[in-house]
């Protein structure tokens, strides 16, 4: 059952060499997060207390071996190793890769197992984490196969959503991977999480073409009009608000975007450089079609500043609050579809 009130929020630390401990500090020194939810770091006490020195933080952390020791009100700290930890602020460093996936394995069981609500995980290194028993090239493929549902990774601001067909994919390989299936997933994710996870009632969704200017009638390519084009045809006749394919190129600069309530991109960089471009420190990365929450923010480890006490939070809070809304959004929806004559009688 899902509760709305001290919501817990599971945060795995991600690269300890990066800035996910600064921002992770950062966040919850601002005591008014606390009103909204109960943290739980998934680390050790010996890791954070470092943190907490080195960036002079005035956090007193709740530290717990069993998760069923959580306190409210507090920074909880979940023991996932004991050991000392060599940290060193820039460096990639396999030992700290294997340290990020053993915070982001304990923190995903919790989730799976109801004893955290939410996750919110810090930026990784997705070249240290590689290992003989971790072969994902992210978050979203772990948690894809984790959790239950078809994953989706879609990049939210208050104002703008953006979602991907394809995300970590070679470029030279994203025509090969974008076919009707796909496509259909895809947009049915997006669909279904605007409805769901962000209380539009009647999505409005825009697609972005595959190749420069959609193809120009097969002149730069022809699977615009050999797969995404007839697609989208077939999808909207089934009665769902999907439009496109629009030129990528433009789509933004004209603000068309603001037409719609989501945009899907075919390709990684078609759309998180537009997003980042307009959002940067305000987006989060959401997980979208899961049967639970995880969201982050929209960087990654920062090695450049990692240490220097320069980082800004303002993402990583803004992942924790949309984990939170989302969460909260999910019980009314929930409750919505099995009372339909609630809404009606409001």
């Amino acid at each position: 059952m899902m509760k709305t009130e001290n919501i817990i929020v599971g945060i795995s630390i991600g690269d300890l060499n990066g800035i996910g401990g600064e921002i992770v500090l950062k966040t919850f020194e601002d005591a008014r997060v606390l009103d909204f939810c109960t943290p739980v770091i998934f680390a050790s006490a010996k890791t954070m207390n470092y943190f907490k020195t080195h960036f002079k933080s005035g956090i007193n952390f709740h530290i717990v071996n069993n998760i069923n020791q959580l306190a409210k009100g507090k920074v909880n700290v979940y023991n996932c190793w004991n050991d000392p930890v060599k940290i060193e602020f820039g460096k990639e460093d396999v030992k700290i890769g294997e340290y990020a996936i053993k915070s982001l394995e304990a923190a995903t069981k919790a989730l799976k197992n109801n004893d955290v609500d939410v996750l919110v995980t810090a930026p990784i290194n997705k070249h240290n984490i590689q290992s003989e028993d971790f072969k994902f090239p992210g978050h979203t493929d772990y948690l894809a196969q984790q959790l239950e549902g078809e994953s989706l990774m879609f990049m939210v601001t208050e104002s703008l959503r953006v979602g991907l067909l394809t995300d970590h994919v070679p470029v030279k390989d994203i025509v090969d991977h974008i076919t009707e299936d796909l496509i259909v997933k895809k947009i049915d994710t997006v669909y279904d999480s605007l409805k769901r996870d962000f209380k539009i009632g009647k999505p409005k969704i825009a697609v972005l073409g595959i190749n420069p200017h959609t193809g120009d009638n097969g002149v730069i390519g022809s699977e615009d009009d050999a797969v995404l084009r007839p697609t989208l045809k077939k999808i909207k006749e089934n009665g769902k608000l999907v439009f496109g394919p629009y030129a990528a190129d433009s789509f933004f600069g004209s603000s068309n975007y603001k037409n719609f309530d989501a945009i899907i991109a075919t390709y990684h960089d078609q759309g998180l450089i537009p997003f980042k471009t307009l959002s940067f420190g305000q987006g989060v990365n959401y997980t979208a079609g899961l049967n639970k929450v995880r969201t982050s923010p929209d960087h990654g480890t920062a090695y450049e500043i990692a240490g220097k006490g320069k980082a800004d939070s303002s993402s990583f809070k803004e992942a924790v609050f949309t984990a939170i809304q989302i969460y909260k959004n999910r019980i009314d929806y929930e409750e919505l579809t099995a009372n339909p004559l609630k809404k009606a009688n409001k």
